[in-house]
């Protein structure tokens, strides 16, 4: 199944490869994951604790600390004169990683711009380059996730966010989901009118609520806490959190801002109905179409770029460690890529220590006789052999100008027109980094055979060593 996974494709040069090394290709910067601190990120390091529950900041000077240890005793004396439960935490635990099946995959767009660009030369590239040139960008690569039976995976509709916590889900799913229901209509209604001189404000998101004695201010404080604060801590909690503003110019701003009407109107139901506020609409969409909305899924593919804004933080730091570890060692991105290319008619071959390369032309070894070519021919392969991982410049300068010649105008044509024959034939190879090397040569069978047994003549002369009896007598095969 796929979702969420249409972008527009940038274009994949693979000029920034040319005449570097693989090793050279790291990523541009070191996390791409920065966008991730939302809302309860950034609460948890305001209110960040010690071990012994006072809280504490880096900019915290010693009379403040004793001001807010002297409040957090005085409000821990209070809930338990009051018989009140301790509060709940504020965040919840995240220490344990879900289990969940994560694969980078090639953007198919990004893939075909690739493999046309590979199949239009003769270098061959690292896999590991391009591997790591795929995760640079979100825009070029796809994540599949794949539910496993102890950690099921929740989306809302075919298309809609997805999580690990089905409780996130119907949390959230009205603010995620509700431009599929809703039609939102935003006027402004008349300037309010009377003079107030303060505005109350929720400290942890910065709303003005207005006066308190202006009659919409107690719906619109029970409507804040319900939508962002009532799973991290209780309505009596969160009233200690609002403060009260005497600033003109926030006064002034709240009555902008009150001024703002927002009229939800039903767009799946052959009557239309109009809610007034969110509030409203929330009630109506959690009693009419949450119900049928949450489904599980097993398997689930995004875009890159969806996938580093994922509104679950905790799929969101799994998913973000995840891609950390692919860039350090790509290994399953370069087995996609192999597979892609074999399946887009490219060669794809091991050389240089194992390593996987992706050419437009097979490598083998001249099979020809020397005598039967050009001396030029001859020359450029001995010096190769003789120095693998030269490069072109090396090469014209050894065989041009040693010995130094008046034609070397003449034969530096030659020696370019002899060298792309033997490239283009697969009987050089040309990498990435500009260097050339010989393809590695394949044992011939009887000479695999001849090492064959004399590994079984080594190992029978071992066996014999061991034992007091002559090689004739040992008992073979378990016969």
């Amino acid at each position: 199944m796929e979702a969420m996974s249409s972008f527009v494709a940038e274009p994949v040069d693979l000029l920034d490869l040319k005449l570097l090394p693989a090793w050279l290709k790291e990523p541009a910067e070191s996390n791409r994951y920065e966008d991730y601190t939302g809302e309860q990120q950034r609460q948890a390091r305001r209110n960040h604790a010690d071990v012994k529950g006072k809280r504490l900041t880096g900019r915290t000077t010693g009379k403040e600390i004793i001001k807010m240890v002297g409040r957090d005793r005085r409000a821990r004396r209070l809930r338990h004169r009051r018989g009140a439960q301790p509060k709940r935490d504020r965040l919840p635990s995240v220490t344990a990683k879900p289990e969940i099946g994560i694969r980078f995959l090639p953007y198919q767009p990004a893939l075909e711009s690739v493999t046309a660009q590979i199949k239009s030369g003769s270098i061959a590239y690292s896999l590991f380059a391009l591997a790591r040139l795929f995760l640079e960008k979100p825009q070029r690569y796809e994540v599949r996730l794949t539910a496993k039976a102890e950690s099921p995976l929740f989306q809302l509709g075919e298309n809609g966010a997805f999580s690990l916590d089905r409780e996130f889900l119907e949390r959230s799913a009205f603010r995620l989901a509700h431009e599929n229901f809703y039609k939102i209509d935003i006027t402004q209604s008349e300037p309010i009118k009377g003079n107030f001189s303060n505005v109350a404000r929720c400290r942890l998101s910065g709303t003005l609520l207005g006066p308190t004695n202006y009659h919409n201010y107690q719906p619109r404080l029970r409507s804040l806490y319900e939508q962002r604060f009532s799973r991290r801590m209780s309505f009596a909690d969160y009233q200690r959190q609002i403060e009260i503003a005497n600033d003109p110019a926030l006064v002034e701003r709240w009555k902008e801002e009150a001024r703002t009407v927002t009229k939800y109107t039903t767009v799946r139901e052959e009557i239309s109905l109009a809610f007034a506020s969110a509030a409203e609409a929330e009630r109506d969409f959690r009693t009419n179409y949450l119900p049928g909305l949450i489904r599980s899924v097993e398997e689930v593919t995004i875009g890159g770029v969806f996938s580093r804004r994922l509104p679950d933080q905790v799929l969101n730091r799994t998913l973000e460690d995840a891609w950390a570890r692919e860039c350090r060692s790509p290994s399953n991105m370069m087995q996609e890529l192999a597979a892609r290319f074999r399946e887009a008619r490219l060669h794809v071959f091991r050389h240089r220590r194992g390593m996987l390369f992706a050419s437009s032309i097979r490598p083998r070894p001249f099979a020809g006789e020397r005598a039967g070519v050009s001396p030029t021919v001859n020359a450029i392969l001995e010096a190769i052999g003789t120095k693998p991982a030269i490069n072109r410049k090396e090469l014209f300068e050894k065989l041009i100008m040693d010995p130094p010649s008046e034609d070397a105008e003449s034969r530096k044509l030659g020696l370019a027109s002899d060298l792309h024959w033997l490239i283009s034939e697969g009987y050089i190879i040309e990498f990435n980094d500009g260097s050339l090397d010989l393809p590695r040569a394949k044992p011939k069978p009887k000479e695999v055979e001849m090492a064959v047994v004399q590994a079984a003549d080594q190992n029978l002369a071992l066996v014999a060593a061991s034992t007091s009896r002559p090689l004739s007598e040992l008992e073979i095969g378990g016969s």
